[in-house]
């Protein structure tokens, strides 16, 4: 038995590469503005690899979508194994919210790059969208879920308003971001945020609008139509990382 269905929108999301760089894009964004990112400056993976660190998190859910329900599991079993030793390293509890709020972006942004790069989702594809990642939270006993998608939205935005903040930790993770991506490739990112997070998340970080992104991203879907898209996002790729996205391909 498979964790998601063989023919679930989720499956089409997490194995569409091109979306899961915009998950990233935005996930790294809203990830900086956390209250509790310091839990992963506490272990030192943080600063030292922001990117290498995201990419991590990505590839253990794509993981996750398509294993089979022991696999997802035994994997999401881990997670939390790896979470408790941190907890126990520093002495304290990772916050229910804190957990929370990263399952939340990870819902979030597989609806928003899906929808700017593919099409409109159904309120039956968002719901399995929810379903899917409520499971993993559920699994690793996370407190206070929503137990449906109208409920996840209004706690998302709650969570938009109440958890986030602009600090010395946000200004350091975008230097990381520029200092391991270059000029150009963090220009571009910040590009791609502007387009797909939320309007606290922009604010904070004052994207700006992303109009010129949109222009760029009208000529790539007609590069996909013609199958020529895939040499010219590796092109953009950074070197250090693109053994890593390349292998986000594999499902």
């Amino acid at each position: 038995m498979d964790f998601v269905d063989k023919h679930s929108i989720v499956r089409k999301i997490w194995g569409n590469t091109d979306v899961i760089l915009f998950i990233f894009a935005g996930a790294a964004a809203e990830f900086s503005l956390n209250k509790a990112v310091d839990w992963l400056y506490f272990t030192g993976k943080l600063p030292k690899d922001p990117l290498g660190r995201l990419f991590s998190t990505v590839g253990y859910a794509q993981k996750i979508v398509f294993s089979t329900l022991t696999e997802a599991h035994a994997a999401i079993d881990q997670i939390t194994i790896i979470h408790r030793h941190v907890e126990a390293g520093r002495g304290a509890k990772i916050p229910d919210w804190a957990y929370r709020d990263v399952l939340f972006m990870l819902i979030s942004y597989s609806i928003r790059a899906f929808e700017v790069l593919e099409r409109k989702l159904t309120l039956k594809e968002k719901e399995e969208i929810f379903t899917t990642f409520y499971q993993v939270g559920h699994r690793m006993e996370i407190n206070g879920l929503p137990t449906n998608f109208q409920a996840w939205k209004m706690m998302h935005e709650q969570q938009l308003q109440e958890n986030l903040v602009y600090s010395r930790f946000s200004h350091d993770l975008f230097d990381q971001y520029k200092k391991h991506l270059g000029f150009l490739r963090y220009s571009l990112m910040r590009k791609i945020q502007a387009l797909i997070v939320p309007l606290k998340v922009n604010e904070l970080l004052k994207l700006g609008e992303g109009k010129t992104i949109k222009q760029v991203l009208t000529l790539y879907k007609i590069s996909r139509k013609l199958k020529v898209n895939k040499p010219l996002r590796n092109l953009i790729l950074p070197a250090a990382y693109k053994a890593q996205i390349l292998k986000l391909e594999a499902f």
